[in-house]
């Protein structure tokens, strides 16, 4: 990502965390069990709660975005999470396509075709390194 890129995530996310997270989320969230309904399996917690985790591990990783290396361990972890929940790699695309909705739907007149490829730019990173990181830890599984 360039500096700019980092920066129109970074001052976009301020505008959406002041947005109910729980809004967010259920927008989010719905959005995935519209593409994809068979997802609504892998959730054992309330959404809700769901929704909160969501935004502030979201918050945690745009707050490092132009320090991605202190959150690498970090990232392995949530992919190592994720693997237990059952997701697989074509799941990483359905979740990129919800959360670019979500996003336009929460930024509204602000969300425009920058914002939309930084943003793109930004989930490519980490759902590649969390697909490397879970297939690390698959083959180191077996």
């Amino acid at each position: 990502m360039t500096p700019h890129q980092i920066n129109l995530v970074k001052s976009s996310w301020k505008t959406v965390c002041t947005l109910d997270p729980v809004t967010v989320g259920g927008l989010f969230y719905n959005r995935v069990f519209e593409i994809a309904p068979v997802a609504k399996s892998m959730f054992r917690q309330p959404m809700e709660e769901q929704s909160r985790k969501l935004l502030a591990t979201l918050s945690f990783i745009i707050n490092k975005l132009d320090k991605l290396d202190d959150i690498v361990s970090e990232v392995i972890k949530l992919a190592k999470r994720h693997i237990d929940y059952g997701v697989k790699p074509e799941h990483y695309a359905i979740v990129g396509d919800a959360l670019l909705w979500t996003l336009e739907k929460g930024l509204g007149t602000n969300w425009n075709d920058e914002l939309k490829q930084a943003w793109g730019e930004c989930y490519s990173i980490l759902s590649t390194a969390m697909i490397n990181a879970a297939e690390y830890t698959e083959l180191d599984a077996a």
